[in-house]
């Protein structure tokens, strides 16, 4: 069999294709099905199945569009409670792809429905582990009490994952290649290794879940220290479950309009310095001028579901490519139209006098907005007050404003939206933001 390891960066998500006589299957595929039409292509293939491990919560998968496209069947779990045309892929259950047999764990833990794809062609074995088991760690068991089918307690999952890490991988072999759904920098887990891929014989030697231990320090270890849950996540749960619209048709009908103006809810994705020369007030900066900079990460979790708002964009020949990234989590519904600004009722943002905020910083209120993980780890300053990113619309009218407001972050990207949000948010203040100059305190 051939596999095929897609990556999409910014999310830490891999998808795959498996090949075999001409047969192809899709698993865990992300929203934009292009790549995987034109993987098809170059190897004769067609596109026979697709394969959904869980409803994913971080990204919105393309699963029905390409039925829709190709009329390859999708599988998944029947506890999924899928709304759209698919296939039970259970326990006992199996797919022939050529000559590759596919067949189907349940592996609960990360999502009561989760499952492991095991495909074999003779002394050949791969598994597909989607977001249950990780390289070097496993899935997080707190992101399905409010949302999907099947809800449950995080204690119940994690229960759950426990069994299926000591008994459900037990009669696959040492030398099967492990495939996760993600790798290092998701938020569907909080230990992974930057490793793409392993062997099942690696992660038993290595993988900390397991490690002979009672399930009471299994459950411990797992639920502690686990990152925050973006505001985006059940709702793209129950986009995956229901089944996503077609994507190019989706974001073709959004409005655009050159050298316009917008008010309400903003979200400018240029660059931290040109956001910085001008911008309509209000506006949050949440930067996607880098392919790999965590733009859905922080637009799904600083903008709520449901919430409608204009994007602002650099220029019109990156229109597309910045929708797709929007439609990557499913905002792009929220979207009342996309501008580029005219340069007019623009304003600036302050900078400030690095020179005597290091000579003064008791002259300063400071706000720390990184995770409160990092912060327990280690504090940049010590007065400094801790409001995490994806909490501060909410907490911003606790911090006081008889000083002006310095907003720092581990690297720049984080300040440079905290502080606009500050800027709308808070009144009758000065706001800075450290950016990148925060190197210089570390």
């Amino acid at each position: 069999m051939k596999i095929k390891q897609f990556e999409y960066k910014p999310l830490s998500h891999y998808s795959y294709a498996i090949l075999s006589d001409g047969k192809m299957a899709v698993i865990d595929p992300e929203r934009d099905p292009e790549q995987y039409y034109a993987f098809a292509k170059a190897n004769n293939a067609t596109i026979t199945a697709i394969i959904e491990t869980h409803p994913h919560a971080d990204f919105v998968s393309s699963h029905l569009e390409i039925h829709q496209e190709t009329g390859a069947t999708i599988y998944n779990s029947k506890k999924t409670g899928a709304d759209y045309p698919h296939q039970s892929f259970d326990d006992g259950d199996q797919i022939e792809l050529g000559k590759v047999v596919l067949k189907a764990i349940n592996t609960p833990g990360h999502s009561p429905d989760s499952i492991t794809i095991v495909a074999t062609d003779g002394d050949q074995t791969a598994m597909f582990t989607g977001d249950t088991l990780f390289i070097g760690d496993v899935g997080r068991p707190d992101l399905r009490e409010k949302a999907g089918n099947m809800k449950a307690k995080r204690e119940e999952l994690a229960e759950m994952m426990y069994h299926t890490t000591k008994h459900k991988y037990t009669d696959l072999p040492d030398d099967a290649v492990v495939y996760p759904a993600h790798g290092a920098g998701s938020l569907c887990g909080k230990g992974m290794s930057d490793a793409a891929s392993s062997t099942l014989g690696d992660e038993r030697a290595n993988n900390w879940a397991f490690k002979d231990q009672t399930k009471e320090e299994f459950m411990d270890t797992l639920l502690d220290g686990q990152p925050f849950i973006p505001a985006y996540f059940g709702y793209d749960v129950d986009i995956n479950k229901t089944g996503a619209d077609k994507v190019e048709p989706a974001i073709e009908s959004i409005p655009f309009e050159e050298n316009a103006t917008a008010s309400g809810l903003i979200v400018d994705m240029r660059d931290e310095e040109t956001f910085k020369k001008g911008h309509l007030k209000g506006s949050f900066n949440i930067q996607a001028v880098s392919d790999n900079a965590k733009f859905e990460t922080w637009l799904g979790s600083i903008i709520e579901p449901q919430e409608e708002f204009t994007l602002v964009i650099d220029d019109e020949e990156n229109k597309d490519k910045l929708l797709h990234r929007v439609a990557k989590i499913g905002y792009e519904k929220q979207l009342s139209k996309v501008i580029t600004l005219a340069n007019k009722d623009l304003v600036t943002t302050d900078k400030l006098d690095l020179e005597d905020f290091t000579k003064h910083p008791e002259n300063y209120t400071i706000v720390d907005i990184r995770n409160t993980s990092e912060v327990e780890q280690v504090k940049f300053f010590g007065s400094a007050l801790s409001h995490p990113l994806h909490e501060l619309r909410d907490t911003a009218g606790e911090i006081p404003t008889d000083k002006p407001i310095v907003v720092h972050c581990a690297g720049g990207y984080r300040s440079a939206a905290g502080s606009s949000i500050l800027e709308k948010q808070v009144n009758g203040v000065t706001i800075y933001d450290l950016s990148d100059d925060i190197e210089k305190f570390k």
